[in-house]
Order: structure tokens, then sequence, then C-alpha cells
């Protein structure tokens, strides 16, 4: 049996909202999860917190008529349990089939793809520039974004094609015109929605250091080059080039007060060099990244905002809830800020986790060499984002 084609269940059990389930582990509940995934899917990527419990048994196990007791013996009977799965199809069942045992139980309403779709956006407290900067953020992969907006108009750094539509409502019910959407690098991880929103109407911008890694569609849109610099209201972003994760990577001072860096640098480390030209570009690169985060990011002022595109599960929010912290306090917290090239090289070569999830086809569909329709975009795109040198914080090292 497919994990998309169960039976209604006889008996009828509760579902509970992705938003919801977020917001209990964020309150600091204590929350039991038994998802049946299969083992591979569940180790690539699942629900993590201080206060979650996880337990992996994957749906077939519960299609007997009769379950094995030691595969009900890995169900704890004393809590509510919710129940999960990629779309919500067994997860229902397997809610139903333990409701029927005398289980407390609910499941996730459509899965780990419904906690895929939450985004949310938290204003940066700290930032001092001019207008107001929200940070966008996406718990399932660990994705950010930038929206800066002053007077009557706005631009998003770094959206997702996925949230197309959800960054022209918000810029209506806030009472701004979305004049850009700016792009830093051709990100291997998701869909960059840089496209959909110019469709839209909205200029596009993509770094012009990234076209010579075969953009189709760079005449299309604005290039942004060193210097270049962007006005919404009173504010201005400013383009910094910054190569190291990609050839292209670009960040973009908003109005001198937080540089989004897209993948170069995050809060908890630094980008990994392997994914334009794999292992055996990823020492050059490393190097490159090395000089422009000497040259071109730790020469900015000590309480300049660092806000990265990515955070993983190491890293610690700021007390406004955003990723994000100061210069200063990045340098003073991660060792790696303070090497000389060799070690520093040697110490981002040394522990990458595994590569993101068809990335390959990603860059290809953020290139624009090939085409994919919006639910293969979404698809292609859960799971970690893999994004950073490290698979540990190296923050507080």
């Amino acid at each position: 049996m497919d994990a998309d084609d169960f039976p209604t269940p006889d008996v009828e059990v509760d579902s509970i909202a992705p938003e919801a389930l977020k917001d209990r582990i964020d309150n600091g509940e204590q929350v039991t999860l038994l998802d049946t995934r299969m083992e591979s899917e569940y180790e690539e990527w699942r629900i993590d917190g201080e206060t979650v419990e996880s337990i992996n048994v994957p749906y077939f196990e519960f299609l007997e008529d009769e379950i094995d007791d030691d595969v009900l013996e890995q169900v704890p009977d004393d809590r509510e349990i919710t129940v999960l799965c990629a779309k919500g199809g067994s997860s229902e069942y397997v809610a139903a089939e333990l409701a029927q045992r005398g289980y407390e139980v609910n499941h996730l309403e459509d899965g780990m793809n419904g906690w895929a779709r939450i985004y949310e956006a938290v204003e940066v407290e700290n930032y001092d520039g001019a207008g107001t900067l929200l940070q966008y953020q996406r718990p399932s992969s660990g994705c950010l974004g930038y929206l800066v907006y002053d007077d009557d108009e706005a631009a998003i750094i770094d959206p997702l094609r996925a949230f197309t539509d959800r960054y022209l409502d918000d810029a209506e019910e806030l009472g701004v015109e979305l004049q850009y959407a700016i792009d830093t690098h051709i990100h291997a991880d998701h869909i960059s929605g840089v496209r959909a929103l110019d469709e839209e109407g909205v200029e596009g911008v993509i770094p012009d250091a990234a076209v010579d890694r075969g953009v189709t569609y760079a005449d299309e849109l604005t290039t942004a080059e060193d210097g270049d610099e962007f006005t919404v209201g009173d504010a201005t972003i400013e383009t910094v080039y910054t190569p190291g994760h990609t050839t292209g990577m670009t960040s973009y001072l908003v109005d001198d007060s937080l540089l989004a860096t897209g993948d170069g640098l995050f809060i908890e480390s630094v980008a990994r060099p392997d994914l334009e030209e794999g292992d055996d570009g990823a020492p050059d690169a490393a190097r490159m990244l090395y000089e422009s985060l000497q040259e071109r990011v730790l020469t900015l002022p000590d309480d300049t905002l660092i806000g990265g595109a990515h955070f993983s599960d190491a890293a610690e929010p700021a007390e406004d809830g955003t990723y994000t912290a100061p210069i200063g306090q990045l340098v003073d917290e991660m060792d790696a800020l303070t090497m000389d090239e060799d070690d520093f090289v040697e110490l981002i070569l040394s522990d990458m986790p595994p590569r993101p999830a068809n990335y390959e086809q990603i860059i290809g569909t953020n290139l624009g060499q090939n085409t994919v329709d919006d639910d293969e975009a979404f698809t292609l795109e859960l799971g970690p984002n893999n994004c950073a040198a490290s698979q540990e914080s190296l923050a507080g090292d």
C-alpha cells in the first residue's frame, strides 16, 4: 500500500495544524511525535526541539490487523502522541489504529508538507536604519529572507518562489509597494522567487557576478554590481560582493545596519565552499571566502547586524526572535573568524554536512536551465538546507 493511498479510518481522530504544533513547541510544551515516514526520510529531515521527543516507526508496521507488540511498545501510552507522515495520509490511518487501542493521539495536518508551508515574519528590533526590517523564517528548512520597507516602498531579499503571493499580500497589508526582489546568489536549497515576483511587476535583481554560472534570463532582470545601490523610501541597500560560497555570492548592506550575507556568513557558522565546483574546487573557494570575510564583512562596524539566508538547529535566536547578531559578537564567539587563512580552510573543509537534497536540480532551475511547476518546485526543496560548512555550531567554540 502506498503511503498516500490509505482508506478513511473507522475511528475519527483529531488533527493539529502545523502552526498550532509549532506554537506548542515554541512555548516549551513537551511534545511527543510519532513519525511514520521511512527511516531514510526521517534521518534526513524531521521536527526537532528541546522539548520534542521524536519516535520513528514506519507506517507499514501498522498495516497488520494484529500489530506486533514490539511495535506498540515503542509508542508511549501515558501521554498524547502526534502522528505525522509526509502528506497526512498514513498518519491519520496510524493514529486511528492507535486510537482503537486506547492511545491518546492526533495527527499533523498535511504532514511534513504542511510543516514546510509555515512561514513567519519577525521584526528585527535592533535594526536602526530607515524604515522597518522584517526577517522571514521558514522553520522546516531554515530559510531566511528580509523585507525592508519605508514610506510606501519595500524590497525583499532572498525570496522563495513558494511564497510569492505571501510577499505581495504582506506588502499590500503594510500599505507599501514591493519595488525590488533581490537574490544574494544562485541558491542550491530552494527555488528562488525573484523571477516569479518580477513577472508580477516587481523589479527582479540578481548579482552580476552570478551571471557567468550560466544564468539564462539575465537580460530580463537587473544585475547588481559591487557598490550598486537600491533605495526604498529613505533606506539604501548597497551591493557588497562577497564570493566564497559561490563565485557570485553577493551580500546587501541594508541602510548601514544589517548585512544580508546570503550563505556567506551565518550566526552559527560560515558557508560551505563545495556546491559550485565540488570537492576539487572547495579549497580555492574556501580561500576566497576567507578573503571576503576578512576584507568585506569583518571590516564593517562591530554593531552591524549579520543576517544570513539560513539558520540551522544549532543557531540560537536573538532576544527579538530573529536569527541575527552583531559582527562584534560573532567575532568574539566564532574562532573561525579570527583564524589565519590556512587554519580557516582546514576547519571548514573538515566537517561539511551532506549536500542539500536535489541541489543540482535546484541550481539548474535557479539558473533557468530547466523548468519545474510549482508542485515539483515545492517538493524539490523539502528537507534541510545544509548550506553551512559545519554540522554543529561554530559559535561559542
